[in-house]
């Protein structure tokens, strides 16, 4: 596996903080989830992964959910940040 480097968008000093946030859970399954992508583009079939990579998924899109409904504002800079896209609405 190739070893890449990702960009810490969030601040140490802020890490060591408020590890409950949401900003913060959604920040690490933003990295869960590029390492998994990484990992499955020269691994296939590995599906215990493939089922792993979802589940992170779903869990962000719940926070992110969350966030759109409690914070506007914060919903926006976090998604801006990160480089991820909006949420569909229903």
């Amino acid at each position: 596996m190739k070893k890449s480097s990702f960009i810490s968008v969030i601040p140490q000093e802020e890490k060591g903080k408020n590890r409950g946030s949401v900003e913060f859970q959604v920040f690490n399954f933003t990295k869960k989830i590029r390492r998994l992508t990484s990992h499955l583009e020269l691994h296939r079939k590995d599906y215990l992964s493939q089922r792993g990579l979802r589940k992170i998924l779903g869990k962000r899109q719940r926070l992110l959910a969350y966030l759109s409904k409690k914070n506007r504002v914060r919903y926006k800079e976090l998604i801006g940040q990160l480089n991820i896209r909006e949420l569909k609405s229903r």
